[in-house]
């Protein structure tokens, strides 16, 4: 998710009480972690990311989610309430690569929010803010390393046909590129490199049912630039898991679950009390729509910090094959 907040004049008035600088240190901690919590619960339920595809194949997705619901740092934290409405649009190209033999994916993505969100803080009451933006741009490159060697499209049916256990691995980049102002709290651009290694396998139930399961781990760089202050984040270590239907060619549907945990954050000197236990369920159904045309429908929801708080992220995608 992607957040840009500024204090607002008549905010900064409200600070201006006789210990100032202990509530603006306050606020602006409450803020960072409700930052790094909204990061959280974006981690992605992808189910088929290592399904492999004919060498050459190009995909084309346009896709837009909406989130609503809250996000809650740890409950020590002097915060009452959060709610957040968040539209993204996103747009991503994939292309299946031959990897020294072996079936491989290169996906570069692309997003942009417009959102609002509100909480509750001490002596202020509510706050409110709206933002808009383009995010950090991601790529993500993927390698079958057994089950799936670089294919054409008669060898391709024929592994969907009869499938077989598929083993891969993953490294995503999300570089600092999204727009980024050293004096907001929070902005578009996260303004640090982020890098995530997966490991992903697929084991076959029937010819038609598919159990996907893939560990991985989030690593951040530092924002040496955050309100004049260094701001560190912890790894992130994540599961998924997906029990997959598949229909027809290009027809398939999925149950999809997932687990992260860490993420604990450092502003300057002091540390934040925000580990991160959170988890998503949700379903994906991917069908065609016309030749080399598809829809992606996907929901999902989730409780941030085992807090008993929801959010909902309902998704649509239209995808063309090249």
């Amino acid at each position: 998710m992607i957040l840009i907040i500024s204090l607002k004049p008549d905010i900064i008035a409200k600070l201006e009480m006789p210990h100032p600088y202990y509530c603006m240190n306050r606020l602006l901690v409450t803020l960072a972690v409700l930052l790094s919590s909204m990061v959280a619960t974006g981690q992605d339920l992808t189910p088929r990311a290592y399904w492999p595809a004919p060498q050459g194949t190009q995909v084309l997705t346009v896709g837009v989610a909406y989130d609503d619901g809250d996000t809650v740092p740890d409950p020590s934290l002097p915060i009452g309430g959060v709610d957040s409405q968040i539209v993204t649009g996103v747009v991503g190209y994939l292309r299946t690569l031959n990897v020294w033999g072996r079936t491989g994916h290169f996906i570069i993505e692309q997003a942009y929010s417009k959102g609002d969100t509100s909480f509750e803080y001490p002596d202020l009451g509510a706050l409110e803010f709206d933002y808009s933006g383009a995010g950090d741009l991601a790529a993500t490159l993927s390698v079958n390393l057994m089950g799936a060697p670089a294919m054409d499209v008669e060898e391709f049916a024929e592994l969907r046909r009869n499938p077989r256990p598929i083993l891969g691995a993953s490294l995503k980049v999300v570089a600092p590129t999204g727009h980024y102002d050293n004096d907001k709290l929070l902005n578009v651009g996260a303004n640090r490199w982020a890098v995530k290694a997966g490991l992903g396998y697929t084991t076959v139930l029937t010819p038609k049912w598919l159990l996907e399961f893939e560990a991985g781990v989030w690593v951040f760089g530092d924002n040496d630039d955050f309100v004049g202050q260094t701001r560190k984040q912890g790894s992130i270590k994540s599961a998924q898991l997906h029990l997959v239907r598949q229909f027809a060619s290009g027809f398939w549907a999925s149950l999809d679950f997932n687990g992260y945990l860490g993420g604990q954050s450092e502003i300057g000197s002091r540390r934040l009390d925000d580990l991160k236990r959170d988890s998503k369920i949700g379903f994906t159904l991917l069908f065609p729509v016309a030749r080399k045309h598809a829809l992606k429908i996907g929901y999902s929801m989730g409780s941030v910090n085992d807090s008993g708080v929801n959010f909902d992220v309902y998704q649509l995608s239209y995808q063309r094959v090249f």
